[in-house]
């Protein structure tokens, strides 16, 4: 339920900021566990693939 009182200016503000900390701390914490989720998917797929596919013969020599 939504409060219908009129609360002062600073408690708004400090909601507020409050609101923006924790959405901003969500946000990180969203795209650190994508980023872990792809290279982990990433991982996944270059050791269930042909190594020839990766490494050709004769790749380390110029």
């Amino acid at each position: 339920m939504v409060e219908s009182r009129i609360k002062p200016f600073k408690q708004q503000a400090a909601e507020h900021e409050r609101r923006t900390e924790q959405r901003r701390i969500f946000r990180r914490n969203q795209v650190f566990g994508l980023l872990l989720i792809a290279a982990a998917i990433l991982i996944w797929r270059l050791f269930h693939t042909n190594a020839a596919w990766i490494f050709p013969p004769g790749w380390w020599r110029p």
